[in-house]
């Protein structure tokens, strides 16, 4: 009996000094002491040494796993069997992974009409069509995480017209993939209408579309207008087709960052006419590369018009365009005059070509022929002369302002009470995640070199959007370091904590912007508050990356001041947030083509750059 009591006696003490132990965080009360939330308050009492209050946005980002299921799922880490468990481990651990698709529809007996339609796989669907219209309308839309695969879709049709309007607008991380679209298909069309406009990221596939088809044309029309960052490739589009036009046109339009590949597009073609019509206008670094684009083409013709026009910067590559073509005719007219002179690289171009004319017509400045085989064809009119350059000028002149968000850059003189400026939209447009805990993020892998490992974990098939994004993701992290930067991507609350405290101490302090109001209005500036006395100083800032968990990419700033301001209405004169700005006082290693210095006028180094501290991101400084 003196055995059991001592026995009751020691659990109830153990289980009480785990309590007080958990009871150090303010945030602790309720919280299971053995869940990865308790533990990481714990160690931020152990590790942070200062009475200031432990940041609610920031623990609100810990891990949700329960006790048990950490203790499952690290061992199902350890013993690399994550990958079968992968749907109940990103519901339970609020990761962000594709949903699996829904089973393939293959068969319809009347034309069908797809609206409100959302992450299906169409597997040999509408194959040896006769006639008939399949309208996609409203399809996918605003959805957060859509993914939909046309496979084998409309292949050998004849006469079958597919119309997608309205397809995967507003949705955020699009995952859109067309393989062997209308292969062999005579005669009907695919339009695509209004196709992924202001999505994010969008990572949008046709592999052999429309191949061996005879008479078949295609239009892309408002395709991926306004969207944010992503990628879209064009890889065997139409090889082999016979009469076949094909015509982009507003493509990219006001797009920011969008990289556009097209790969042996149009390769042993006959008589197919493209045409590219304000193709990347407007847009804000455009990256488009043409390789081996109608190679081995017959009697085609493929028209660039208002090309990358009034577009910040901006690169095109054309490797091996028009190889071993017959009687190609390529038009070049009003391309690439951007706001900030962009670089277009033409190598082999023309290769081996016979009856080829290529035609050269107000094309933009700062442009390089290389290896350029049949000059006997190309007609250059107003190629990069003085009247050209100046265009260029009076363009950024008027229009200095286009690809940079007003309000998301300012000087440090606005930065005081009675201010009244724009506030650009701070909202975070991440997927929703957590951060893991350490002991199941020290068991998974996380390089490049351990990349087939990764995609195995988070069913990331080769080419997908997740592929894509893993990869980004472990290609920034292991990025050398920039002069003078320290820089380390974290994936627990702990490691960040480690780091911050690494380069600035263990007094420490993070902020970040309250709230999101005010995004896209103008405020007004009422009390500031200039951090460490607004002395320089140095931080850590830490930014979001995509990755199926929450990581965050952290690296110090030296030479900055950091300020908090109360933020109002400029009408109602009522608080609506309390915002955290960051004045970078150096900027003598930033690109001169960087925004901040398209928004305010200078160059590197000769003015300081301030911006808000958006929603989910925050900065570290020593604590006053």
């Amino acid at each position: 009996m003196n055995l059991v009591i001592l026995l009751c006696l020691c659990f109830l003490s153990f289980f009480s000094n785990v309590n007080l132990i958990a009871g150090a965080g303010s945030d602790a009360a309720g919280e299971n002491p053995f869940s990865p939330k308790a533990y990481l308050i714990r160690y931020w009492s152990r590790e942070i040494h200062n009475n200031l209050p432990q940041p609610n946005f920031l623990l609100s980002k810990a891990s949700p796993l329960n006790s048990v299921d950490a203790v499952n799922f690290a061992r199902l880490a350890a013993q690399n069997s994550l990958s079968t468990h992968l749907p109940s481990f990103c519901a339970s651990a609020k990761l962000f992974c594709f949903p699996d698709l829904a089973n393939s529809l293959e068969k319809h007996d009347t034309d069908s009409n797809f609206a409100s339609y959302l992450n299906r796989n169409f597997t040999n669907y509408g194959t040896e069509r006769l006639g008939g219209v399949d309208s996609f309308k409203n399809y996918s839309d605003g959805d957060n995480l859509p993914v939909d695969s046309f496979r084998r879709y409309s292949r050998d049709s004849a006469g079958h017209k597919d119309k997608f309007a309205n397809y995967g607008s507003n949705g955020n991380v699009v995952d859109q993939s067309f393989l062997t679209y209308a292969a062999g298909a005579t005669g009907g069309d695919g339009e695509f209408k209004n196709y992924n406009p202001q999505v994010n990221v969008p990572n949008l596939r046709f592999t052999s579309y429309a191949d061996d088809a005879n008479g078949r044309a295609h239009s892309f029309a408002s395709y991926t207008d306004q969207t944010n960052s992503g990628s879209e490739t064009f890889t065997s589009y139409g090889k082999n087709a016979n009469g076949s036009p094909n015509e982009f046109s507003s493509y990219g339009k006001d797009s920011n960052v969008i990289n556009s590949n097209f790969n042996n597009y149009g390769e042993k073609g006959n008589v197919n006419n493209d045409s590219f019509t304000s193709y990347g206008f407007n847009g804000n670094v455009p990256e488009n590369n043409f390789k081996n684009y109608g190679a081995e083409a017959n009697a085609g013709s493929a028209s660039f018009s208002s090309y990358r026009d009034q577009s910040n910067v901006g690169d095109d590559t054309f490797q091996s365009y028009g190889k071993k073509s017959n009687s190609q005719k390529i038009n070049f007219a009003n391309y690439g005059k951007s706001f900030n002179e962009g670089t277009d690289k033409f190598t082999g171009y023309g290769e081996g070509a016979k009856g080829q004319v290529i035609g050269f017509k107000i094309y933009g400045v700062n442009n390089t022929f290389k290896e350029y085989t049949n000059k006997k064809a190309m007609a250059f009119t107003q190629y990069s002369d003085a009247n050209s350059k100046q265009s260029a000028k009076k363009l950024s002149g008027s229009l200095v302002n286009k690809w940079v968000e007003r309000g998301k850059f300012f000087r440090e003189s606005m930065l005081k009470e009675g201010t009244l400026m724009p506030m650009p939209d701070i909202t975070d447009k991440m997927p929703k995640r957590s951060f893991l805990p350490r002991t199941i993020i020290s068991k998974l892998p996380f390089s490049t070199s351990t990349m087939g490992e990764i995609k195995q974990i988070f069913h990331a098939s080769d080419n997908s959007t997740m592929e894509t994004i893993i990869k980004d993701a472990l290609s920034e992290c292991e990025r050398a370091p920039s002069a003078g930067e320290t820089k380390r991507c974290v994936a627990s609350i702990e490691d960040m904590i480690d780091f911050a405290s690494s380069v600035l101490g263990r007094n420490v302090a993070v902020r970040s912007t309250d709230n999101v109001n005010g995004s896209k209005q103008k405020i007004q500036i009422h009390s500031v508050k200039g951090i460490n006395g607004g002395r320089v100083t140095k931080s850590v800032s830490c930014h979001q990356s995509l990755y199926p968990y929450l990581l965050y990419y952290c690296h110090s700033v030296p030479k900055v001041r950091v300020y908090e301001a109360d933020l109002l209405d400029p009408t109602t004169k009522s608080k609506i947030n309390h915002g955290v700005a960051i004045c970078h006082l150096d900027t003598t290693a930033w690109s001169p083509t960087h925004g901040a210095f398209l928004a305010l006028g200078s160059s590197p180094g000769r003015i300081e750059v301030c911006h808000w501290i958006f929603e989910n991101d925050m900065t570290w400084t020593i604590a006053d």
